[in-house]
């Protein structure tokens, strides 16, 4: 006599289902605070403060090549600004932005939560500009 075929059937009837059930909840849960945090932005007041840039930096990310495609490189750009109270945020930023920003640039930054609105730089004058 072979081997009990039974286990398969308890296996389709019970570790799938539960499988599928977590990653639904995986899915639900990512998109929950996704939204979570989206409506928490709407909510926030838009505002536009003087600030200064202390610090660029810029991710990649890679993902693999699929079956007959190449692999997929993507660059995130970040910028991180002070207020003149100290306290400091970061903000993702689109790569144009991120290339005309220099460390140390003054103006006004407009944001809304964690949401970039944008950076207006003020004109930057020397002694010689001035004579």
């Amino acid at each position: 006599m072979g081997p009990d075929p039974s286990w398969m059937f308890d296996f389709a009837g019970t570790v799938l289902p539960i499988f599928f059930v977590v990653m639904i909840g995986i899915v639900a849960i990512s998109a929950g605070r996704g939204l979570l945090v989206w409506s928490r932005n709407n909510r926030m007041p838009v505002l536009t403060v003087p600030a200064h840039i202390v610090s660029k930096r810029s991710e990649i990310r890679q993902k693999p090549p699929e079956e007959g495609n190449v692999a997929h490189t993507t660059m995130i750009y970040y910028l991180t600004f002070e207020f003149d109270d100290g306290e400091r945020v970061e903000f993702k930023v689109n790569g144009s932005e991120y290339g005309i920003s220099a460390e140390r640039d003054r103006g006004r930054l407009t944001y809304q939560g964690t949401r970039y609105h944008g950076f207006k730089r003020e004109p930057h004058y020397s002694a010689v500009e001035e004579r």
